[in-house]
């Protein structure tokens, strides 16, 4: 067992998905059941004795500088938020990597996971009962990952936070340097990249029951978890979308965000009474129908 020297959150992308939320706020600061996302997360890491926290920021990261003074965190910037997938992230906290914890600073842990010590490398898991999108990993007579695939069924998936000890850090640190300014990396996980190199980087996979651990995409599975995003989405964007068609944000569902030219946010679709709009982000206006691609 080792002392936990810190841990990295990661707070820098868009959240495109979570579209219209995260057009307004990051998704980090989404308050879910009373309490802002990334706060519970924070306190549930200093509960375990962890002080050291640092904050990997990209997207609307001034939002976040409130957090220095409230708990004492530290900040470090992501500049390349917009042009590379998390392993960016990483890179930026390269400096403050050794036996910590790397998390998702919206992610909801119902119980506590996090300890003062820990024996080494894992990323929590949960099981995923028939088909599923998710990063499914399958492992040795030790629990040690083998083999990561994307998509499975009856499987352990990845979910929430992770540990590395600091001979992963290490040896992670040292495959990102030499591949940090590869073409084909710049859209790649920090995920993907380990599962390239699975002989090399000793993680194990850390069983959660069911309930334990969840992770919000989108609205609609904010709005299963917290019900009161029903009543009131929080949302100034939704609500203009609701007053434009005449009734209340609630009714609007099966919200899908929508990519415009170079990538960019265009805004988002959504249902009502088994007719699809799409919401044009640019002109602020409700229209019926598909979205076309300009």
């Amino acid at each position: 067992m080792a002392k936990v020297d810190n841990a990295v959150m990661i707070v820098a992308g868009t959240s495109s998905r979570f579209a219209p939320l995260s057009y307004e706020r990051p998704k980090g600061l989404t308050q879910v059941r009373g309490e802002i996302l990334i706060e519970r997360q924070i306190s549930q890491l200093r509960e375990a004795g962890v002080r050291d926290i640092y904050l990997v920021v990209g997207y609307m990261g001034d939002r976040f500088s409130y957090l220095r003074k409230k708990f004492g965190v530290h900040i470090l910037e992501n500049p390349q938020y917009a042009q590379r997938n998390n392993h960016g992230s990483i890179y930026a906290a390269r400096e403050v990597l050794g036996n910590s914890y790397v998390c998702c600073g919206d992610n909801y842990f119902a119980v506590n996971p996090f300890e003062p010590e820990v024996g080494e490398s894992y990323y929590a898991t949960v099981f995923a009962k028939g088909p599923t999108r998710e990063w499914c990993v399958y492992t040795d007579a030790e629990d040690v990952i083998s083999r990561v695939e994307i998509g499975g069924a009856d499987a352990w998936y990845m979910l929430g936070h992770t540990y590395w000890d600091a001979d992963f850090s290490r040896k992670f640190l040292d495959i990102l340097e030499k591949e940090y300014d590869l073409p084909e990396t710049r859209d790649k996980l920090w995920e993907g990249i380990y599962a390239g190199h699975l002989d090399v980087l000793r993680m194990k996979r850390r069983r959660y029951p069911a309930g334990t651990i969840f992770e919000f995409d989108t609205l609609d599975e904010l709005r299963a978890f917290d019900p009161s995003y029903w009543e009131d989405s929080r949302s100034a964007i939704l609500k203009d979308a609701a007053a434009q068609l005449g009734c209340r944000d609630g009714e609007l569902t099966g919200i899908r965000a929508l990519r415009g030219s170079g990538n960019a946010a265009a805004g988002f679709s959504f249902c009502r009474r088994e007719k699809r709009y799409y919401y044009d982000y640019q002109e602020r206006i409700v229209r019926e129908g598909q979205w076309q691609d300009r």
